[in-house]
């Protein structure tokens, strides 16, 4: 049965099946209708191995949805995502979090991310705050809101004020959009002017050089819209 990519939330577990690997990565049937992109600066933090070693052409792979965009494509992790995924983090998004440090200029709040967020002095209240100790101790749950997030840096900045009425809650994507296209457009590159010793022998023999054309336009469809 065919899975609606547009059903698929960041975060999800999802099985499938190895359909090509390059020097960037690998395609995924996931059951889509269009493969799903694995880059290989997703596979597991302080893992060693070699992305062969994780993933062979034909082989099946449990990985978690990174990214979804609404043309349809995906991008997989092999990392688990934490409960707040960085994907899902919008400005203006508000979330019930953890105080686990306080500082003199203001405090880390644990929302659920793959990092804490900073709530500033100035942010801290409606009214004026002379210190953070005043307002939040350590383990002392707040109620927060995202003012920015920086993908670069992976910073998020909270504020505890009251929410304007009219605060629309963000819908763009993010500053580090950029980054999985341009790694996208490399994987493109490196596989057209490095090919394996396994498409080499596929261009030799007509019916595999057709099936890896086929590959190729899946490929460029998917890594344009990453």
């Amino acid at each position: 049965m065919a899975v609606d990519s547009s059903a698929l939330k960041v975060g999800a577990e999802v099985t499938g099946k190895v359909r090509h690997i390059g020097i960037y990565g690998a395609l995924v049937d996931i059951g889509t209708g269009q493969d799903a992109l694995l880059h290989i600066s997703q596979l597991a933090q302080n893992e060693e191995r070699q992305f062969e070693d994780v993933a062979q052409p034909g082989g099946e792979i449990t990985a978690y949805v990174y990214k979804t965009r609404k043309d349809g494509n995906v991008a997989l992790t092999m990392e688990k995502p934490p409960p707040v995924p960085w994907a899902t983090i919008r400005q203006g998004a508000a979330y019930s979090g953890e105080v686990i440090r306080v500082e003199d200029f203001g405090v880390f709040v644990d929302i659920g991310a793959e990092r804490p967020g900073m709530v500033h002095v100035s942010e801290m209240s409606d009214d004026y705050v002379r210190t953070p100790a005043d307002v939040a101790s350590v383990g002392q749950t707040v109620e927060v809101r995202v003012l920015k997030k920086n993908g670069r840096s992976r910073q998020i900045d909270l504020t505890m004020k009251s929410a304007p009425e009219d605060e629309p809650m963000a819908d763009d994507e993010d500053d580090e959009d950029a980054l999985p296209t341009a790694m996208a457009q490399a994987f493109q590159r490196a596989m057209r002017s490095e090919p394996t010793a396994r498409a080499q022998s596929q261009h030799k023999q007509n019916s595999r050089s057709d099936h890896r054309d086929k590959q190729e336009e899946l490929l460029a469809r998917t890594l344009r819209g990453s």
